[in-house]
């Protein structure tokens, strides 16, 4: 049996009980969106896309945040995959996903990037604040609110006609990877069937700490490091914490020089999955990859 991650972490019972009450919690919210009409310029539009668009997501007493829906080409209803983006919080079109069979949907949470661009009046010194607020409110703030407004989106893109709601697949990378997994983790029986996380952040704190240089984890594993209570709050959104809810198909990658995510942290995470996995290596250091397409392509065709 795999050993504790940290002593201040919570129980598996505990994350099933949090993961129960996120969901309720976004199954209660009320919200409304809306195709937001943006003329970007012409060189900038993806191509071989039917219908793609912004849509935007508006929750009382809540940032407004943004999607980008890119619908099946040709007749549904077809899978849907479930993209979030890095800590760098960009937006990405999936033309290539889209010719594969697929509807695709990227959310970006927290209203940190819009069809104008970055809305930088969220950022704190120059950062995103979503995992500081995570340790600083030990777990109440921070990536809840992101995942909330994840499901919300979620939610909204499987009422869509186009859409298989029972075939739903999440990927990304850095965070995204591990947003993903997290997304996967919380839609556990509520028709994910596969994840494809990259180079997955958000993936063993307590080793990262270990480490000289802890890469991107340093925002809140530096200097004293989180409180016992920021700890317990990084527990609820490591991904290590949710490994016996992973039990879908789940497609890990890690990059040999990567210094931000490094590969042990990633295997770590591979050793405690108990179901269907694959764990690809590639040369480099921390990046988007254009293999990743081809390899989430592939999974979501074995496994949707």
């Amino acid at each position: 049996m795999p050993q504790p991650i940290h002593p201040e972490y919570p129980t598996p019972e505990g994350i099933d009980s949090w993961c129960d009450e996120l969901i309720s919690g976004s199954e209660g919210l009320n919200y409304t969106a809306s195709v937001v009409e943006h003329e970007a310029p012409k060189e900038a539009m993806p191509r071989h896309t039917p219908d793609p668009h912004y849509v935007r997501f508006e929750i009382p007493d809540q940032p407004v945040f943004y999607g980008y829906w890119q619908p099946v080409q040709g007749p549904g209803p077809a899978p849907l995959l479930l993209h979030v983006p890095g800590y760098g919080a960009e937006m990405s079109a999936h033309p290539e996903l889209v010719q594969a069979g697929y509807n695709v949907l990227h959310i970006n949470p927290l209203g940190y990037c819009t069809p104008d661009g970055y809305d930088l009046s969220k950022q704190v010194n120059d950062f995103w604040p979503v995992l500081p607020d995570t340790a600083a409110s030990e777990g109440k703030q921070g990536y809840v609110d992101w995942l909330s407004q994840a499901l919300v989106a979620a939610r909204w893109a499987v009422e869509q006609d186009s859409v298989s709601a029972d075939r739903v697949g999440c990927f990304g990378t850095s965070q995204g990877g591990g947003g993903s997994l997290l997304l996967g983790s919380l839609l556990k029986g509520k028709g994910v069937r596969a994840v494809a996380a990259d180079l997955p952040f958000l993936t063993n704190f307590p080793l990262m700490a270990t480490l000289p240089t802890p890469g991107a984890y340093g925002v809140v594993l530096s200097g004293e490091g989180p409180s016992p209570g920021g700890w317990r709050g990084l527990g609820f959104i490591d991904t290590l914490s949710h490994a016996h809810r992973l039990n879908m198909p789940v497609m890990l990658t890690a990059a040999k020089d990567d210094e931000a995510t490094p590969p042990a942290s990633i295997e770590a995470l591979f050793d405690r999955l108990p179901g269907i996995r694959s764990y690809t290596e590639m040369e480099g250091g921390h990046c988007y990859r254009a293999e990743l397409i081809p390899l989430a392509t592939a999974w979501f065709r074995l496994y949707l």
